[in-house]
C-alpha cells in the first residue's frame, strides 16, 4: 500500500511552497498550504492544472523557472473544479499571461462566485470535531483563502474529450465534490489528476489515505462516490490529488479505499 503521512503537526512549518518534480514523467506538483497545483510539461509548452490559493502566484513563477520554462510557455490553465482553493491565481493567469482557462460548464457560475458553493454539512462544526485540521485550515487562510478573485470567460470542458492543451489529457466527468468536477487522465504517463474527486488528505478532518472530501466542501457525497468508477476504470497506476501526496498503488485501489472509507 502506498504510504501517506499526517500533515497536521507540521502545518505551520510547511506553509512555504514545495515543488516536487516529475511525480510522473513530465508532471510536476507544486504544493502550498496543503493545496496542489500541477504543471504538465510537453516539449516547450506547459499546462497548469488548478490555480491553488492567491499566495501560489510567486511560487508558480519560481516553479516554471525551475523546470526550465516561463509564463510565456504556459498554454492553458485547466480547473478540475472552481472551488476557491483551486481558483486562487486563475484570474491573474488569464489576464496577465493571456492564457485560456478551462472548466466544466456546470462550474462556470461557481468561478464567478467562488464562495457560493454547495456543501452537505455545516462548515463551522469541523474545526470542533477535527481539531487536528485547524493548522491546515489556518495555513489555507494565511495563503489567501478569503481573498480569491472571481473568474469569467472560461472555456468549457466536455466529458470524454481530449483537451487540446500540452499533455493532451482526457477529460473524465466526476461530479459530486462540485457538480462540474472533472478529472484528467494522462494515459501515456499512467496517471490521473483527480482534483478533489478523491484526495489523500482531507483538509477538514486531517485524515490521510484515499477518500472523498468532507461534507463541509462536497456538494453530494453519494454522487461523488459513484462517479469514482470512471477513475477506477482508467486503470492507471498513479493518482495525483488536489490535496495530499500522490497515490501510487493504482486508481482501482484508491477508489476501493475511498468507497470503504465513505463520507465524513
Amino acid at each position: 500500500m502506498a504510504r501517506t503521512r499526517s500533515p497536521a503537526s507540521g502545518a505551520r512549518r510547511r506553509a512555504r511552497a514545495h515543488l516536487h518534480r516529475d511525480v510522473v514523467p513530465g508532471v510536476h506538483r507544486l504544493e502550498l498550504a496543503h493545496v496542489n497545483s500541477y504543471l504538465i510539461a510537453d516539449g516547450d509548452s506547459v499546462t497548469v492544472v488548478d490555480a491553488g490559493l492567491p499566495a501560489m502566484w510567486q511560487p508558480l513563477h519560481q516553479a516554471l523557472a525551475a523546470i526550465g520554462s516561463s509564463p510565456d510557455r504556459v498554454a492553458a490553465l485547466v480547473l478540475t473544479h472552481a472551488h476557491f482553493d483551486h481558483l486562487g491565481c486563475a484570474r491573474a493567469i488569464a489576464e496577465r499571461w493571456r492564457v485560456p482557462v478551462w472548466a466544466h460548464i456546470a462550474d462556470h457560475e461557481l468561478a464567478r462566485q467562488p464562495y457560493r458553493y454547495a456543501h452537505e454539512r455545516p462548515r463551522a462544526l469541523y474545526p470542533i470535531r477535527s481539531p487536528r485540521a485547524v493548522p491546515i485550515l489556518g495555513a489555507m487562510l494565511a495563503a489567501g483563502a478569503l481573498r480569491v478573485p472571481h473568474v469569467t470567460g472560461l472555456r468549457s470542458l466536455e466529458p470524454g474529450m481530449t483537451l487540446p492543451v500540452p499533455g493532451l489529457p482526457t477529460v473524465l466527468f466526476t461530479p459530486g465534490h462540485t457538480y462540474g468536477h472533472c478529472a484528467l487522465v494522462l494515459e501515456d504517463r499512467d496517471a490521473v489528476l483527480s482534483g478533489d474527486a478523491v484526495v489523500t488528505l482531507d483538509p477538514y478532518t486531517a485524515r490521510v489515505g484515499p477518500r472523498i472530501v468532507a461534507g463541509a466542501a462536497t456538494a453530494d457525497s453519494d454522487l461523488n462516490l459513484r462517479s469514482l468508477e470512471g477513475i477506477a476504470e482508467s486503470g492507471v497506476g498513479t493518482v495525483l490529488p488536489g490535496h495530499g501526496e500522490p497515490w501510487r498503488a493504482g486508481a482501482r485501489a484508491a477508489v476501493a479505499q475511498a468507497r470503504m472509507t465513505g463520507p465524513s
